[in-house]
């Protein structure tokens, strides 16, 4: 048994000694199973929350209201859930109230999917009512029970099932994938801020060309984000070059191939960071650019190297061209530019304004930039006297250009 269950193991046994029956569940299960790195261990218990809170010290309730209490023990953080079975289910999301009780497999029998109801004891022995162990090895996705019923308590099971396909390269059985087709239009019932969350975790999976076809096929990708009526274009444009995009680099192949004539607008309808959105947009901005010439000093300079890796990636994947060389050919670029940031340059405004007696204005922005550009094209050096004589000798002053 791994040591982060080890870890876990005087917390179940604290349980065991009240009486009360606890077991390590979820997807630490799973991950462990498919030998994945481990970051959370929850646990189930058939004591209740007020039970579990009288067995340790340190508990904070973060979701009470559904029999969850954090346990914090030996430094580690510990999800504690009773068992508990789920009413009918409002605004398919979430339940209209929980019930608790003394039974593993009632509490196993309410989640998404087979895979992710397996319980372990603390002797590393699986308890598997639903044969998860079995479809994990056969790398497939099946919901607890009908797929109808699971979707239309929480909607977005949906979602999770498809980002899944992405993480673990699995892939959906064939009633999981007709019951998403059938029950796509429950998604509209989910917040924007849990869709965008599932699609970035999508995003940053190994599969995300199967995934991405999958929110085609299924019609989930119309209830999206800006999606409506392009469609089309999406399902036209997912391709297996996509696998081989980072998240940011495929939220500006999206941008591209779905024409998006406003991206900033479009990457707010997902509730992104705004430094995430601002980010894009610029990198967007920068891939139209690039489309209608070639890089050069300058250009790769205002983009900066990380952004022309992801716009050249882009530009090429939508060319249907190899990126495999691109991050070294623009870091052997970016490496040959004189200089790679304006805090190179030895001048300020302030000294402009002293060697020309000049007071500020637009003219010191101006120039800034036409030192910028010299210096790139190697007419001068970054050494700040060396500035000073070229700017004299060209006698760049207020308003005019040399």
């Amino acid at each position: 048994m791994l040591q982060v269950f080890q870890n876990a193991i005087p917390v179940i046994e604290t349980i065991e000694r009240a009486g009360f029956e606890a077991y390590f569940v979820g997807g630490s299960i799973r991950d462990y199973i498919l030998d994945r790195p481990i970051h959370d261990i929850d646990i189930a218990t058939s004591a209740t929350p007020q039970e579990v809170k009288s067995l340790f010290r340190h508990t904070i309730d973060i979701g009470i209201e559904h029999g969850t209490v954090l346990v914090i023990y030996n430094g580690n953080q510990y999800e504690i859930t009773t068992f508990r079975t789920e009413s009918s289910y409002k605004d398919f999301r979430r339940p209209d109230h929980v019930e608790y009780v003394r039974s593993l497999e009632l509490d196993l029998q309410r989640r998404d999917f087979t895979m992710n109801a397996i319980a372990m004891d603390k002797k590393g022995k699986f308890i598997d009512p639903f044969a998860g162990y079995e479809d994990i090895s056969q790398k497939v996705i099946v919901t607890v029970g009908n797929a109808n019923e699971r979707f239309r308590e929480d909607a977005l099971r949906m979602m999770r099932a498809i980002r899944f396909v992405s993480q673990l390269v699995f892939t959906l059985n064939e009633e999981t994938k007709q019951a998403i087709y059938q029950d796509a239009h429950l998604l509209q019932h989910i917040s924007v801020e849990r869709i965008t969350l599932e699609f970035t975790k999508l995003l940053n999976g190994s599969n995300k060309y199967q995934a991405l076809a999958l929110l085609s096929e299924t019609g989930l990708i119309t209830y999206m984000p800006g999606i409506k009526g392009k469609e089309k274009q999406f399902q036209t444009n997912v391709i297996q070059a996509v696998n081989d995009l980072t998240e940011n680099q495929v939220w500006l192949y999206l941008l591209a191939v779905l024409n998006i004539d406003d991206p900033g607008s479009f990457l707010k309808e997902w509730r992104l960071p705004s430094k995430k959105v601002k980010y894009l947009t610029r990198n967007y901005e920068c891939l139209m650019l690039r489309k209608t010439q070639p890089w050069n000093k300058i250009m790769l300079y205002d983009a900066g190297k990380e952004t022309a890796i992801d716009v050249e990636k882009v530009f090429r994947t939508l060319k249907g061209q190899s990126i495999e060389r691109v991050e070294q050919e623009v870091s052997i670029d970016y490496q040959q530019l004189a200089i790679t940031s304006r805090e190179q340059i030895n001048v300020t405004g302030k000294d402009l304004m002293e060697w020309f007696e000049v007071k500020g204005g637009p003219w010191i922005k101006e120039t800034l930039r036409t030192i910028e550009v010299a210096i790139l094209h190697k007419e001068v050096g970054p050494n700040k006297q060396e500035i000073k004589e070229w700017l004299q000798r060209c006698n760049l002053q207020q308003g005019k250009k040399y």
